[in-house]
């Protein structure tokens, strides 16, 4: 019997093996069919290099929101966010290599090995085999991991001090693999927000909606399942404030988050010979800017402080909102984009904490999710038609805001249904949060064995 056993594990091994071995030489996994000896070789090999460099600024973005993440949480759970972030990246990337790449690309003809895919789903580039095995394949998905890394990453930070660590490490699965690449192949993949009969079909240029957007919303269904922190809220209804143990953590954070916002948005022309890439990065900035300043003071107004906590939360709601728009608009609007994109956060904040009762310790659901939203508004608001044809109510076109407002009813009703169901079939068989006494004496030792600061 056991005979038998190895016998099959061994064919199956061979075979799995065999199969690999025939992709090898499928694709140009060398680059030597792409490179010439001439500018068109050379106009490749520096876009190519200019992709590869913004995702290595984009990965930098992991630094940012773990930094920003572990000085938002309290001391006691400051190893156990850490230990989720580091993980949930590692986890989604395994994953969007064996199949969320092909469910988001397949069909999108973007590079070798993804002819295959529908209006609604890809099914080709599966393990980056056969015709993937591509150098232009494989520094797509690197660009493309980083992006579905940062959605994963958004999430933790609204569950931290409370979620189990394992259980997390599923929902990676999920949202790299399943939720996240198919509504992406929706938007990015020649899918059916892309192709609408509307101004030019939904646009969401680096991902406004599909990665913050996508981010914020399950954050949302998953803070409600899991439920507040201990000690969050009084008998009453009043929430308590429960600080954070690093406001140096917070700023070094938003600044690292900045720095590679760059990379985020001017990165994804996939082309520095696109000079538009300037444009992309001023707008960036500016909206940023424009955020922080915006919400310093509104802060100011209301409780005669210089909060720079919210500054660095209005810094990064107009990074969220610009990146959906970014390319398609010109300078003054990323600035209003960006100043509304504050008010926006400071009215969520509010309402999500207060009226919902639901808590987010690091904002992630008014900073990305309500932002992600508006990003993807604002293109078919302030779109000047100067590139790739959008065209917005500035110029006096009314149908690509339509686009876009499909694609964010679209957004919330696959995130709420689908995440919903997610959490809640999870929730039924795993548990989603440690027990309570666990939660008031610390995560760190009970999921790690130590705490963050085990000198102290």
């Amino acid at each position: 019997m056991k005979l038998k056993r190895y016998s099959f594990v061994f064919v199956l091994i061979s075979g799995l093996l065999g199969f690999l071995a025939q992709s090898v030489f499928a694709g140009d996994p060398s680059g030597s069919n792409t490179y010439s000896d001439s500018i068109q070789g050379l106009k490749f090999s520096v876009n190519f290099a200019w992709t590869l460099l913004s995702a290595f600024l984009v990965f930098n973005m992991q630094a940012g929101f773990t930094f920003l993440g572990a000085g938002f949480v309290q001391k006691k759970n400051t190893l156990n966010y850490l230990a989720m972030s580091f993980m949930d990246f590692c986890v989604g990337a395994l994953i969007f290599w064996l199949f969320g790449f092909a469910l988001m690309f397949g069909g999108s003809k973007l590079a070798s090995g993804l002819s295959w895919g529908n209006s609604f789903i890809g099914y080709s580039g599966f393990l980056l085999l056969g015709d993937s095995y591509d150098v232009h394949t494989s520094v797509l998905w690197m660009f493309q991991i980083m992006f579905a890394a940062t959605a994963c990453t958004i999430v933790t930070g609204a569950v931290a001090e409370r979620f189990k660590f394992h259980t997390h490490m599923i929902y990676s699965v999920f949202l790299c693999g399943v939720l996240y690449p198919i509504f992406g192949h929706w938007m990015w993949g020649k899918g059916w927000l892309q192709t609408l009969p509307f101004g030019v079909g939904a646009r969401d240029f680096a991902g406004s909606g599909v990665v913050h957007g996508m981010g914020g919303l399950v954050a949302f269904v998953a803070a409600w399942l899991v439920g507040p922190r201990y000690g969050k809220y009084n008998p009453d209804g009043s929430p308590n404030v429960i600080h954070g143990h690093n406001l140096v953590y917070i700023v070094i954070g938003t600044l690292t988050l900045i720095f590679g916002w760059f990379g985020f948005n001017a990165g994804s022309t996939l082309a520095v010979t696109e000079l538009r890439v300037s444009i992309i990065a001023v707008n960036t900035f500016l909206s940023a800017a424009a955020g922080a300043v915006t919400l310093l003071y509104l802060s100011y107004f209301m409780t005669k402080k210089s909060d720079i906590i919210m500054a660095c939360n209005g810094a990064l709601a107009g990074c969220v909102a610009i990146t959906a728009s970014g390319a398609y608009v010109p300078h003054w609007a990323a600035i209003l984009i960006g100043v509304i994109a504050s008010l926006i956060t400071r009215i969520s904040l509010y309402f999500i904490e207060s009226k919902l009762k639901i808590d987010d310790p690091v904002g992630a659901i008014s900073v990305h999710g309500a932002n992600g939203l508006w990003g993807l508004l604002s293109v078919g608001i302030f779109s000047d038609g100067s590139y790739g044809g959008v065209k917005g109510l500035i110029v006096g076109s009314c149908w690509q805001l339509l686009a876009q407002f499909i694609a964010c009813v679209t957004l919330i009703a696959w995130c709420f249904t689908v995440g919903s169901l997610f959490f809640f079939v999870l929730k039924r068989l795993l548990g989603l949060r440690v027990p309570v006494n666990i939660e008031r004496s610390g995560i760190d030792t009970y999921e790690h064995g130590t705490s963050c600061y085990p000198g102290m």
